[in-house]
């Protein structure tokens, strides 16, 4: 049977997959597929390298750095978060906590990493072969969020966060054989998506990208879509979906690092779905 995970990110609440997937490197638990949206690939970047505990300080700790996240940033760099940085100075070889892009690419699981083509608004799926040591480009592209970053190059093209095109990618997953999907929400399951934000952050980027305005304004609605498909799913048994009960609030740039240590152990509690869902499945 083969077994799919999908992590969809969201900024600072992704602090709680952390939790969940640290939990599932202390049980063994592993996948087949995994796909992961803006910060939910690198919450399985560290994963497949079994790097328990790695991104645990990215939220806790280099999150309140001046480099990592800061108005500093967004005024000199154009990025209030400094992608380089993050995926760069701290996860090279020689960083500070490098990742360990040798067990990734020995890890027999696929790794699709989402983001979206600027100019377009499309979908792009890189994957394991688009990764090298010290360079994680589709890492820091899938986590650029409109406005709040400008878009990252790769390869003379842009692109911003993968939820803007598939914020709730069970689809790739299933697409790609899986027989079950654990999809790791960083919202309460029930949350309904509103789309007040995310028109707000489109109107800055409209003129320039007109086609990734668009599909920032769509965001919520496929996002509410991409939930109510997954608990169709979950009526049959092929999913499970694991969301916490509150963010504690916990949002995307929040910085309270008693919320968001929190955040985490109540993920990792969470995890304990995962090995029941398995014994009940497989």
């Amino acid at each position: 049977m083969k077994i799919g995970l999908v992590d969809v990110g969201g900024g600072i609440r992704g602090i709680y997959a952390t939790g969940v997937l640290d939990y599932c490197i202390d049980n063994g638990i592993n996948f087949d597929v995994t796909v992961g949206v803006s910060a939910g690939s690198a919450n399985i970047a560290s994963f497949l390298a079994h790097q328990r505990g790695r991104n645990y300080v990215f939220y806790t700790d280099y999150l309140f750095r001046k480099e990592y996240a800061s108005l500093r940033n967004f005024i000199f760099k154009k990025s209030y978060i400094d992608m380089d940085y993050v995926y760069g100075s701290l996860s090279n070889h020689d960083g500070e906590n490098p990742l360990n892009y040798t067990a990734i690419k020995d890890n027999p699981a696929k790794f699709y990493i989402v983001a979206t083509e600027a100019d377009t608004g499309e979908v792009k799926y890189f994957d394991k072969s688009d990764l090298a040591q010290d360079n994680y480009d589709p890492l820091k592209a899938s986590a650029s969020i409109p406005f709040i970053c400008k878009p990252y190059e790769i390869d003379n093209k842009k692109y911003y966060d993968g939820a803007l095109s598939d914020p709730i990618p069970i689809e790739k997953a299933f697409s790609c054989g899986c027989d079950i999907v654990i999809l790791i929400l960083t919202k309460p399951e029930s949350t309904i998506r509103k789309s007040n934000k995310d028109k707000k952050l489109a109107f800055f980027i409209r003129k320039k990208y007109p086609k990734s305005a668009e599909a920032l304004k769509l965001r919520a609605k496929r996002y509410n879509e991409g939930v109510a498909l997954a608990q169709e799913y979950a009526k049959h048994g092929k999913l499970l979906i694991v969301s916490p009960d509150s963010t504690l609030g916990v949002d995307t740039l929040t910085k309270n690092k008693e919320a968001i240590k929190k955040l985490y152990e109540k993920g990792y509690k969470d995890g304990e779905k995962i090995k029941k869902f398995l014994q009940k499945t497989v």
